[in-house]
């Protein structure tokens, strides 16, 4: 990809991401700058993330979560050559193995 996503714009962004101070923050933040459908494909792509990390199938996790199977392989893409964003995320989760 030839696009940068460094830029001014998102390090503002991030920067007011990093302020918020606990998840009804998150909540009143994120409502406000996401749809409701970005926001569910946000967090369907991080549930995928967390349960090919369980070493789920596609199909249970296809099950679970709704997502297509090339949203899923879109996510283990990540997870395997990325740049290891999610699993440094996991790793500072308390809840990363629960099934919640």
């Amino acid at each position: 990809m030839s696009k940068t996503i460094r830029t001014p714009a998102v390090d503002r962004l991030f920067e007011a991401i990093l302020s918020l101070k606990d998840s009804e923050e998150c909540y009143i933040f994120f409502e406000d700058i996401c749809t409701v459908n970005e926001l569910l494909s946000l967090s369907q792509r991080f549930e995928v993330a967390r349960m090919l990390r369980q070493q789920k199938t596609y199909l249970e996790i296809a099950e679970k979560t709704g997502a297509s199977t090339a949203t899923i392989s879109r996510v283990n893409r990540s997870l395997n050559y990325g740049n290891d964003g999610y699993d440094m995320v996991f790793a500072r989760m308390k809840s990363f193995n629960s099934t919640k």
